[in-house]
C-alpha cells in the first residue's frame, strides 16, 4: 500500500522530469510514452488504493506514509507525509483518471505542435503538484501542492507564448489566484495561531476548542474560527472560480483544449471544494462561515449559468458551466453535505472532462474553428463525437428516470446533482432555501445552454467556410479513446457510486474523511424531501431541454427575437455582468496610474533627476563651461599660465609677510 501511494504521487514528477529535460533531444515520442505510462500506471494505482481505503475494515480507512521531515525550527516541525483516506482516495481516482485521459488524448490533439515535450512534461507536472495538493497531510504542504498547481496552470495556460491573447489570460489566472491565495495563507497563519499546529490531525483534535476563542482582526473583535474559515474560503473562492474571484476562468480557455479538460473541468478548480471538505471538522464549528460558503455558492451557480446562456465561443459554454456546477458544489459543503458535494465533484469530472474533450474534437474537426455561429451539420463529419458529447450534455443536464432500482435510473449528474438539491432544501434554513432555488433556477439555465451547444453544434445545416466544411473530419482513435472512457464514467459513476456516497453505505465508505455528524444530520434530511422538490430538478432539466429545441431546431427565429425583446437583459449576460470592465475601473487603472506616477515623479524625476541623471547632467554643464577655455589660440594659454604663475607668486608672498 505505502509503495503504491509513493508512485502514484512520483511518478507524475519522474515523467514531468523526463519529458522536460530529456526528450527534448530524444524526440517527441519518448515524451509521450513516458508521459503517458506513468499516468496510466498512477491511474490503476489509484483504483487499488481506492479499493482498499474505501471499503477496507474501519481501521485501515487511514494511511499516511511519512516521506521526510520537512522544516524543523523551534517548536514548529512540518513532515512531508502522504495522507490517504477515502477523501483522497476519491480524488486520486478523479486527478489520476482524467489526467490519464487527458495524457492520451493530447498524443492525437497536440501532433502537429512543435513544442510537444515541453507541453507533456507541464501536464505532468500539474498532475503531480494536485497530487500533492489532495496527499497533504498539513496545511504547509497543501499550499505547497495549492501554489504548484497555480504555477503549473500559468504555463499551461499560456503554453501558446507567442500569443499576446494567451500570455494575457495566463497573467490574469495567476494575479486572481494571487489574490485568493493570500487570504488563504492568511487562514493558513489564523489557524497555526489558534491550535499551535499545522497538522489536520492535531488541528481538528482542537477544533472544539478553537471554536471558542476570540482574534483581533483589523480593529475588530472577532468569532477566531469564523475569521479563520472565511480567510480559508477566500482561497477557495480564487481556485475554484467563484462569484467575485471568477473573471480568470473563461480567459483560461486561450490554452490547448487538454488543458481545459484538466484544468478546469476535474483537477485545479475543484481544489477549492476539496479544501473545503478537508476542513469540514472546522467549518461544522463555524456556522456563519458555512452560511457565506452556502450563499456565495448558490449566487455563482446562477451567475454562471446567466453567463452560458448567451455565449458562443464553444469552449466558454463548457467553462462557465463549469463555474456554474462549482457552485452547486461549495453550497452543497456549505449547508453540511460533504459527501454531496464530493459525489458531484466525481460525476462532474467524468462529463465536464467529456464535454471539454468533445469540444476540442469539434475544434479539431473544424480546423480550429470556435464559435458556434460558423458550425452545424457537424454529426456528419464526426458522429462518434457527437453522439458521445450527448452522454455528456445528457449528464450535465442530470437526465434520469426516478423511482427505478431504488436510485432511480439515470446519467451521472441526474444522482449528484438531486443529491445536492435535497440537501440544501432538506436543512430547512433561510440559505438553504436560497441555494435550492436558484439551484433549480441554474438547472433549467444549465439545460438549456447545454443543449444549446449541441444543436448549433451538431444540427442544421452548417454555417462556416466551406473549404472547412470539405476538409472537415472525425478525430483519430487516440483522441476518442479517452472520450469513450469518460462516457463510461458520465453513463455509470452515479448509479454505482450513489450508495457509497449519500447512500446507506456511506458511512462505512466515507469513515471520519469528512464531518460526520454534518452528513449524517444532512442525509437523514434529504430522505424526507417531498416528492415535488425531488422531481422538480429532473422537470427544469427536461423543460430545458425541450425549450431549447424549439430555439435552435423548431424556430431558429426565436433566440434572435428574444434578443431583441430583452437586449438589456442580454447585454448584461453577454458581457458577462460588467465584472471585467468593473475591475478595470476600479483596481487596473488607479494601479496602473499610481504605478506610472511613481514611474515618472519619483523614479524618473526624483530618483534619476537628483542621483545619475542629474550628476550627469551637471557633470555635462560644467564641461561646457570649461571647454569655453579650450580655445586653440596659444596667447591665450600663455597668459592663463601667467595668471596661474603670479597667483602662486602671490601666495607665498602673502605668506611670507
Amino acid at each position: 500500500m505505502d509503495l503504491a501511494i509513493k508512485l502514484i504521487v512520483l511518478l507524475p514528477l519522474v515523467a514531468a522530469a523526463m519529458a522536460g529535460l530529456f526528450c527534448r533531444v530524444v524526440g517527441d515520442r519518448p515524451a509521450q510514452i513516458v508521459t503517458c505510462a506513468a499516468l496510466l500506471i498512477a491511474a490503476a494505482l489509484s483504483v487499488f488504493v481506492f479499493v482498499r481505503i474505501g471499503f477496507g475494515p474501519e481501521q485501515a480507512k487511514l494511511v499516511v506514509v511519512r516521506l521526510f521531515t520537512w522544516i524543523d525550527s523551534g517548536n514548529l516541525e512540518i513532515a512531508w507525509a502522504l495522507r490517504v483516506d477515502t477523501l483522497t482516495a476519491v480524488m486520486l481516482i478523479v486527478v489520476t483518471g482524467v489526467s490519464s485521459m487527458v495524457h492520451v488524448y493530447s498524443v492525437g490533439y497536440m501532433a502537429e505542435d512543435p513544442s510537444i515535450p515541453r507541453f507533456m512534461s507541464y501536464l505532468s507536472l500539474f498532475t503531480f503538484f494536485m497530487l500533492m495538493l489532495v496527499t497533504a497531510d498539513n496545511l504547509v504542504q497543501l499550499f505547497f501542492g495549492w501554489e504548484g498547481v497555480g504555477l503549473a496552470s500559468y504555463l499551461l495556460i499560456g503554453f501558446w507564448y507567442d500569443r499576446p491573447s494567451a500570455n494575457a489570460a495566463a497573467m490574469k489566472a495567476f494575479i486572481v489566484n494571487r489574490v485568493g491565495d493570500f487570504g488563504f495563507a492568511l487562514g493558513i497563519f489564523a489557524v497555526w495561531m489558534l491550535s499551535g499546529s499545522v497538522g489536520f490531525h492535531e488541528i481538528f483534535a482542537k477544533g472544539p476548542e478553537m471554536a471558542a476563542m476570540r482574534i483581533k482582526f483589523l480593529g475588530m473583535d472577532l468569532p477566531a474560527l469564523e475569521t479563520a474559515c472565511l480567510l480559508l474560503f477566500v482561497g477557495a473562492m480564487g481556485k475554484s472560480a467563484q462569484l467575485g474571484l471568477h473573471t480568470w476562468l473563461p480567459d483560461a480557455m486561450e490554452g490547448p483544449t487538454p488543458v481545459s479538460a484538466l484544468i478546469h473541468a476535474a483537477t485545479m478548480v475543484t481544489a477549492g471544494v476539496f479544501m473545503v471538505c478537508r476542513l469540514s471538522p472546522l467549518f461544522e464549528l463555524a456556522p456563519v462561515a458555512g452560511q457565506v460558503v452556502t450563499l456565495i455558492g448558490a449566487a455563482t451557480a446562477f451567475f454562471a449559468a446567466t453567463i452560458g446562456l448567451t455565449q458562443f465561443d464553444i469552449k466558454r459554454v463548457v467553462a462557465y458551466s463549469t463555474c456554474s456546477q462549482l457552485g452547486y458544489m461549495f453550497f452543497a459543503a456549505g449547508v453540511g453535505a460533504y459527501s454531496a458535494a464530493m459525489f458531484h465533484l466525481m460525476t462532474h469530472a467524468f462529463f465536464k472532462a467529456l464535454l471539454f474533450l468533445g469540444s476540442g474534437s469539434v475544434i479539431h474537426c473544424l480546423h480550429h474553428e470556435q464559435d458556434m455561429r460558423h458550425m452545424g451539420g457537424v454529426k456528419e463529419k464526426a458522429p462518434q463525437t457527437f453522439y458521445l458529447m450527448w452522454i455528456g450534455t445528457l449528464a450535465l443536464s442530470g437526465i434520469g428516470v426516478p423511482f427505478v432500482l431504488g436510485h432511480g435510473i439515470g446519467f451521472a449528474g441526474f444522482y449528484s446533482k438531486d443529491a445536492i438539491l435535497e440537501a440544501a432544501f432538506g436543512v430547512h434554513t433561510s440559505v438553504g432555501t436560497i441555494a435550492y432555488w436558484l439551484g433549480i433556477v441554474a438547472a433549467f439555465m444549465t439545460a438549456f445552454y447545454s443543449t444549446r451547444l449541441m444543436f448549433m453544434t451538431f444540427y442544421g445545416k452548417y454555417r462556416g467556410d466551406h473549404h472547412t466544411w470539405d476538409h472537415a473530419h472525425e478525430s483519430p482513435p487516440v483522441m476518442l479513446i479517452p472520450l469513450y472512457v469518460l462516457a463510461a464514467g458520465a453513463l455509470l459513476s452515479g448509479l454505482v457510486a450513489v450508495g457509497w456516497f449519500v447512500g446507506a453505505d456511506w458511512e462505512h465508505f466515507w469513515g471520519h474523511a469528512i464531518a460526520v455528524k454534518a452528513t449524517e444530520s444532512v442525509i437523514h434530511h434529504m430522505h424526507e424531501v417531498p416528492l415535488w422538490a425531488k422531481l422538480l430538478p429532473l422537470i427544469m432539466g427536461i423543460g430545458g431541454i425541450a425549450l431549447s429545441y424549439v430555439y435552435y431546431v423548431v424556430q431558429p427565429d426565436l433566440p434572435g427575437r428574444t434578443v431583441a425583446a430583452f437586449r438589456s437583459l442580454h447585454t448584461l449576460f453577454f458581457n458577462k455582468w460588467y465584472f471585467d470592465e468593473l475591475y478595470d475601473a476600479v483596481f487596473v487603472q488607479p494601479a496602473l496610474a499610481i504605478g506610472r506616477f511613481f514611474w515618472k515623479k519619483g523614479d524618473g524625476a526624483t530618483i534619476d533627476g537628483l542621483g545619475p541623471d542629474g550628476i550627469a547632467a551637471r557633470s555635462l554643464d560644467l564641461a561646457g563651461v570649461l571647454s569655453r577655455f579650450q580655445s586653440g589660440y596659444l596667447y591665450q594659454y600663455a597668459f592663463v599660465m601667467l595668471l596661474g604663475v603670479a597667483a602662486v607668486v602671490t601666495y607665498f608672498v602673502l605668506q611670507v609677510r
